[in-house]
């Protein structure tokens, strides 16, 4: 019985003698994972500081006052602010701030419209007057989901006649995404401020409203320049239709935007390449000439170099764009605008910012 003991105190004695060194090796293997992860963070950042050092410069050139993040998946590799919130009050403003977001709505309204083509309610070939019976226009009946998304409706009022035959030109339009957020309500049976807000808290963007929501806090003042060279505030960022120029986010959660949208979590993987399709030719103010798809731009065959949007609402100029051989996600949310006689010097700073990091970017023209 002694010697039975003995062997079992042997036994246990050794089973916690291996238990420990499996503890040391669990402690050694962590540290230099943890190491060695530190060491490529700072690999890579080093990668980057010559592109930070010239966004530094960029900002120092000019006029900018708001919000920067240039990032990948993993990595923060330029996230600043500069400036105020509040220009009467000298507010400094915060990274995690909000902004009107202007244009780059459309891309959220052109998603949902696509999670509903995505359920077969909606057929991108439907015309307007299958959901919004109550327009009596002959071009209800021509007019289709598609040409609202791409632009190429010729919808200039609701009681006029088409400014062209649909399908036939391009002419920028707030209206046509407005038509598109009144066929979600008739499809869904739920306002598009309801549907709109289901689909921001489902993927985690906390800072992105609807403003008719009326819940966020954060939203800086947006000021215009006058013709004076003074900035003032503008009461009217908010005019524009919600569904294609009025959401409010922030850098965080446009970030995320791109890395769910584009890693195909918000609509499938085709549905997707719809979105990054050339539809339409636009004479750009900015570009010169910019090709569109569904509520994403891009330069002729640019689809997989640089793509995403600009965006303008009175006293917000920003921009959301996603480098796809790179991974890398730009964000620019600026709430001063200035020069507005000449867009190209309004978004001066946003433009030279994506020049850079496109020139970084393989097989994009310059080599």
């Amino acid at each position: 019985m002694k010697h039975a003991t003995n062997h079992i105190q042997q036994r246990w004695a050794s089973f916690e003698k291996t238990i420990q060194l499996m503890k040391i090796s669990l402690i050694i293997l962590t540290f230099i994972l943890l190491t060695s992860c530190q060491t490529n963070g700072q690999g890579k950042m080093e990668n980057y500081a010559k592109l930070t050092s010239k966004i530094d410069s960029i900002i120092s050139e000019n006029k900018f006052n708001g919000v920067i993040s240039l990032s990948t998946d993993s990595i923060d590799i330029y996230s600043k602010s500069f400036g105020f919130s509040d220009l009467e009050n000298k507010t400094k403003i915060d990274i995690n701030d909000q902004f009107v977001i202007g244009s780059i709505s459309k891309q959220i309204t052109a998603v949902l419209i696509l999670r509903e083509y995505e359920k077969g309610k909606i057929g991108l070939n439907d015309t307007i007057g299958k959901y919004l019976t109550e327009i009596s226009q002959p071009w209800a009946k021509l007019v289709t989901i598609h040409q609202l998304l791409t632009h190429t409706h010729g919808i200039v009022d609701l009681d006029k006649p088409l400014e062209f035959k649909e399908g036939s030109q391009f002419h920028y339009s707030q209206l046509g995404y407005e038509l598109l957020a009144q066929i979600l309500q008739k499809v869904t049976r739920k306002t598009f401020r309801g549907l709109s807000t289901e689909l921001f808290d489902k993927y985690g963007l906390k800072n992105t409203f609807h403003p008719k929501n009326k819940v966020y806090k954060n939203l800086v003042k947006g000021y215009e320049e006058n013709e004076n060279g003074i900035l003032e505030f503008t009461k009217n960022s908010l005019y524009n239709f919600v569904a294609a120029g009025s959401f409010i986010s922030n850098l965080e959660d446009l970030k995320r935007w791109n890395q769910l949208l584009f890693s195909e979590k918000l609509v499938k993987k085709e549905t997707l390449e719809l979105m990054k399709t050339k539809y339409a030719t636009r004479i750009h103010p900015i570009f010169e000439t910019v090709e569109y798809g569904y509520g994403l731009l891009f330069k002729d065959g640019e689809q997989n170099i640089q793509i995403g949007a600009l965006g303008y609402a009175p006293g917000f100029v920003s921009a959301c764009y996603y480098y796809p051989q790179t991974n890398l996600n730009l964000v620019i949310l600026e709430n001063t605008a200035n020069n507005l006689n000449d867009f190209k010097k309004t978004f001066i700073v946003h433009t030279e910012i994506m020049e850079l990091i496109r020139k970084r970017t393989p097989n994009n023209g310059y080599n």
